[in-house]
């Protein structure tokens, strides 16, 4: 029987094999939005709507792996099981007063060569759209992405010129966000939102 060549090798159980040297073969994001009277349980409301409450999630910083394929959030989820440990990067905000705008976005930017690592970024603040910290987190990722690969562009300009400027060299594949906002409760419960990309190995 030949050898499994999936992006993301399933074993007899169902679900991934572990990788040899821990690096993830596969990707996917998601993002949620949850408000509860206690501050970890609107936590937990935000990752079951993000739908990956069944895992330990544990925190890594911002490193798109080469050849890492991306999944869709519905493919991902599937190859998740209860209780796994799952390797995250993660945006978190959460407020407490009343109508008080938070967001969390993941940027992300692959360069075009698809032996090379990528940039994944998180971003997290009060008072932004979905739509600004998602193009904020995406810029971060894009602008760390372009300095590794020697592209030189002026900070100063508005992130859609810099975008188009990177994307021209050739060399940077793909950019884009996931993002979430919400409005505190306006009785003053708790609110968290959520974003993430989910490693899977």
């Amino acid at each position: 029987m030949g050898k499994d060549k999936s992006a993301v090798p399933v074993g007899p159980t169902g679900y991934p094999e572990m990788h040899e040297l821990f690096v993830p073969k596969a990707i996917f994001f998601t993002n949620g939005v949850g408000t509860h009277k206690d501050h970890l349980s609107s936590f937990e409301l935000a990752l079951r709507d993000a739908g990956i409450e069944k895992a330990n999630l544990v925190t890594v910083s911002s490193i798109f792996p080469p050849k890492c394929k991306e999944l869709s959030r519905k493919e991902g989820e599937k190859l998740i099981k209860p209780g796994q440990i799952v390797h995250c990067v993660m945006a978190r905000q959460a407020t407490n007063e009343p109508n008080r705008l938070i967001a969390a976005s993941i940027g992300v930017a692959r360069p075009a060569d698809p032996n090379m690592y990528g940039y994944l970024s998180e971003h997290h603040s009060y008072g932004e759209t979905s739509k600004i910290a998602g193009e904020y987190a995406e810029d971060l990722a894009a602008t760390m992405l372009a300095t590794t690969l020697g592209i030189d562009i002026d900070p100063e300009k508005a992130w859609s010129e810099r975008e188009q400027a990177y994307k021209s060299h050739g060399l940077i594949l793909r950019t884009r966000n996931v993002a979430q906002s919400a409005e505190g409760h306006k009785k003053g419960q708790w609110s968290t939102v959520v974003a993430l990309g989910v490693f899977i190995f």
